[in-house]
């Protein structure tokens, strides 16, 4: 891992705390419009209210994501041409026209229509505001596309040659676009991106049963979200392996600061499975390692005595922190793990009879709320810290992609990031909170025995 000077450092932190911010709210944003797009589906198929209440009560938290959402990725903008100018000169041709099919097909076309679909229930038919409402779903899924084709594209660079000034010039497009390690990457990010508001929304329904059992939208959003936990969490496993495979095809020394591998196994050993230990960068090795032979070389090469390139195998300089992605990675993989145990507890229950009146479950899945996006969070230090000491892998370095401003400028835009950022997200939280903590409209006679045996039987149908 290469040294960098401090403006280089603050420069850094800045990026990845304004990210931190935007990612969250970009996911919620992607999950919260296909929820919607599903929601008002079924109210137009089975004509039932409590579908219409439930997408009125999440109209107004998806408005509230993306109008601060928005605010958040312009300021990555802006960081692009200023303290990553020097990256942004020589992968621009790259990078700028991805980045420019992102704001024409993806953001003004959920732009366009989001007016419908805020303003226009009662002013246009159902057929043309459910359109409205499939066009953001699907321009949120667009936007998702070219930025992580993008993200993607300084990872596993592909179609482009490199001028003799340095500039990386594109000669394919579609090997651009459809670089090596996209693919994997736009479909974990993306079921990442629908658990975690899934989790958020289980959990806010968890929290108004808890409050009153027999209420019939928060019933249904409950129940909706755990059969996402249920069904789309272990689809998730999958989609990591595959991730993780092209890791380890073109990014080694990722993987290997995942696993904290030091030295590659002798013949024969495979590759143990680290639950924990403390990656010594000087030295290194790990201290107080705990792991279980074999077991890494059965989900990193799916044999017995498969090992991956280690981490001595590189040149110091261009070996990532391994600490912070080693625990990183676990945090996320551990996350994962209990989101699918609790997505196959509700199976459980449902066959019991029990799911809304196990108060355990209820009480775990309000904890759990946030867990989907601490875990989408985890993902991105992994894998952009373990990108490092690259911005495009292999080929520029972060401390060459620097703009070379003054430490003092770095300073002034991050003290001022930091402050504004904490303010506008700050009441943004506020009042997001308060606005999940509100009842759904409660659809007349839901309480009625007659009602909550049909909503039972609906519901777990």
């Amino acid at each position: 891992m290469e040294s960098s000077d401090p403006a280089l450092m603050l420069a850094r932190f800045q990026f990845a705390f304004t990210i931190s911010f935007h990612i969250v709210l970009a996911a919620l944003s992607i999950g919260l419009a296909n929820y919607l797009m599903v929601l008002e589906a079924l109210w137009l198929w089975r004509k039932r209210q409590v579908y219409m209440d439930l997408y009125k009560f999440w109209l107004k938290v998806f408005a509230l994501t993306v109008a601060v959402g928005t605010a958040s990725g312009l300021v990555m903008e802006f960081e692009f041409g200023t303290n990553w100018s020097a990256l942004a000169s020589r992968a621009g041709g790259v990078l700028g026209p991805l980045m420019f099919y992102e704001v024409m097909v993806a953001f003004f076309l959920e732009a366009g229509f989001i007016g419908v679909m805020l303003l226009g229930m009662n002013k246009v038919g159902p057929r043309l505001h459910f359109f409205s409402t499939c066009a953001v779903a699907v321009g949120s899924l667009f936007s998702a596309f070219w930025i992580l084709s993008a993200n993607s594209w300084m990872h596993t660079p592909a179609g482009f040659s490199v001028a003799a000034d340095g500039r990386f010039v594109p000669v394919d497009w579609l090997q651009i676009i459809f670089n090596p390690s996209f693919p994997y990457r736009m479909v974990h990010m993306s079921i990442a991106a629908f658990l975690g508001t899934a989790l958020v929304v289980g959990g806010a329904g968890a929290w108004h049963l808890l409050r009153n059992p027999r209420h019939q939208a928060a019933r249904v959003m409950f129940s909706m979200a755990l059969w996402m936990a249920a069904i789309v969490g272990p689809l998730q496993i999958v989609a990591g392996d595959l991730n993780g495979e092209n890791t380890r095809d073109h990014q080694p020394q990722k993987l290997a600061a995942m696993e904290g591998s030091w030295q590659r196994p002798e013949a024969g050993q495979g590759e143990p499975l680290r639950l924990f230990a403390i990656p010594d960068q000087a030295h290194r090795t790990n201290d107080f390692e705990v792991a279980i032979p074999h077991l890494g070389s059965l989900y990193l090469r799916h044999d017995w005595t498969g090992t991956i390139q280690s981490l001595e195998e590189f040149s110091p300089d261009d070996i990532p922190p391994v600490a912070m992605v080693f625990f990183a990675f676990r945090v996320m993989v551990g996350l994962g793990l209990l989101i699918v145990a609790l997505g196959l507890a509700s199976l459980f229950l449902r066959w019991r009879g029990t799911l809304f009146q196990s108060r355990w479950l209820l009480r775990t899945a309000v904890v759990m709320a946030p867990a989907g996006f601490v875990a989408m969070i985890c993902g991105w230090i992994v894998t952009e810290v373990g990108r490092q000491p690259f911005t495009v892998y292999g080929l520029m370095r972060t401390a060459h992609s620097n703009g070379q401003q003054p430490f003092s400028f770095v300073a002034g835009s991050t003290l001022a990031i930091v402050i504004l950022y904490l303010l506008v997200f700050g009441l943004g939280f506020f009042y997001l909170m308060r606005a999940i903590g509100r009842l759904p409209a409660h659809t007349p006679g839901a309480d009625e025995t007659t009602a909550e045996r049909r909503e039972v039987r609906d519901v777990d149908a």
